[in-house]
């Protein structure tokens, strides 16, 4: 069995359990010799399909798409070993949260530059959902899971009879019987930004399998009424007849176009003063430093991700936050590392200021009101009411680490949390 502290190949540790894929559990994990955050899928032994997936990640290497570092075998099974993305779409969507129109059309057209290409190698994903779909820092939208994508030289990983991908997302001719083509991942790319923009796919929800591929293959969908001037393309994408539907190529072209972009999220100045890692007693607190939000609204078409965040601007993380430290060996700063409608990916530096080595440190906080931690990594996390704590192995002098967190924001004018570092 696989759990925390685990090290695969002599390299790779285990964190903590992240997901599941469409082959196996994925892990978030440390690479120990490139000190480096990694996700690691485990499959069963000598299963095909991760080579398969390294294969054509191998082939594609788009930006867009989730880069794949290695594939090791051990006795337990197989691992795959790949690029660390912290948000999927279908997490962003949990409880019913529907993001602008212009982050839709930001994802989808990164999505669709990455399965155009994939379609030019004769690639047809197969699987194309809001959970394939990874959001990461800095505006970015990856697909990722290729482990059941059909593409030319690879032998089939699917049994005769059986229906590839997920259900509420396959199209028509999928749902019946028919081999997925390119037409089905237009389709099934339209289905997830419907879903993105509606709250729920465009035949809904079915508890029962056989029901959702009767109600695809026999019923009609509903025309969206949230994705304004993406409606069209939607309606165009979700065809039932693959002839009609437009290639992923022409896709992404209507999706790229400049769209009017809102303005930028708020850049926060430095305070001037001495170098934040340098001690300086003032009024109890031994440094103050600011988080710079280093995310503009440009560069991602349609508006992109964080131009949709700035949009809504009642939802922006504002404020520059305290970094405090305790009277301790070790001091902490938190900055914000990415953001998106409703939440915020963080990571907080630790640091040994000291001369000697410190056995362990605890990163202390008051969550501020409508802030959720949902993942960390890195560190051992406690809450106790609204109090936030995070502990760490020992660090030596002057040495420092990092742990990272995805946080959801729920409150109009939210600010960041002060932190403090107690070493022991």
């Amino acid at each position: 069995m696989t759990d925390s502290g685990v090290v695969i190949a002599g390299r790779y540790r285990l964190a903590d359990r992240v997901g599941e894929g469409a082959m196996g559990a994925v892990w978030r994990a440390g690479d120990e010799r490139l000190g480096r955050v990694v996700a690691v899928k485990r499959l069963g032994i000598d299963d095909p399909r991760a080579m398969r997936e390294a294969r054509v990640a191998a082939r594609l290497r788009h930006p867009c798409a989730v880069t794949v570092h290695d594939v090791v075998d051990t006795a337990e099974g197989t691992y795959l070993i790949m690029e660390y993305v912290p948000l999927s779409l279908a997490a962003l969507l949990q409880g019913g949260r529907t993001p602008p129109v212009a982050q839709v059309a930001g994802i989808g057209a990164q999505v669709a530059s990455a399965l155009a290409a994939a379609h030019e190698l004769d690639i047809v994903h197969r699987d194309v959902t809001p959970g394939n779909i990874l959001l990461g820092p800095g505006q970015t939208a990856k697909i990722a899971d290729f482990g059941i994508s059909h593409a030319p030289g690879e032998a089939t990983v699917t049994a005769a009879g059986y229906i590839a991908g997920t259900p509420a997302y396959l199209a028509p001719e999928v749902a019946g019987g028919a081999e997925a083509t390119p037409a089905s991942d237009v389709y099934s790319l339209g289905a997830t930004l419907y879903a993105a923009l509606e709250g729920k796919p465009p035949y809904g929800k079915e508890p029962s399998t056989a029901a959702m591929l009767m109600r695809i293959v026999g019923g009609e969908i509903g025309p969206p009424r949230r994705s304004g001037p993406l409606t069209g393309l939607l309606l165009r994408m979700l065809r039932r007849n693959p002839a009609e539907r437009p290639t992923m190529a022409q896709v992404h072209a209507e999706l790229a176009p400049p769209r009017p972009r809102p303005a930028a999220l708020p850049v926060l100045s430095p305070v001037t003063g001495p170098d934040p890692w340098q001690p300086v007693r003032r009024g109890g607190r031994r440094w103050r430093a600011a988080v710079v939000l280093g995310l503009a609204a440009a560069g991602l078409a349609g508006g992109g991700m964080l131009a949709g965040y700035a949009a809504g601007g009642d939802h922006a993380v504002t404020g520059t936050p305290d970094l405090v430290a305790a009277p301790s060996m070790c001091e902490a700063r938190f900055e914000v590392t990415g953001s998106w409608p409703g939440g915020y990916e963080g990571r907080v530096t630790v640091r040994n200021v000291d001369t000697a080595a410190i056995d362990g440190w605890a990163v202390r906080w008051a969550q501020p009101g409508g802030h959720t931690v949902n993942h960390l990594w890195n560190g051992r996390m406690a809450q106790h009411g609204e109090e936030i704590t995070v502990t760490g192995v020992g660090l030596a002098a002057g040495g420092s680490t990092s742990f990272g967190l995805v946080a959801g924001v729920h409150s109009d004018n939210p600010v960041l949390p002060a932190v403090a570092c107690q070493s022991s």
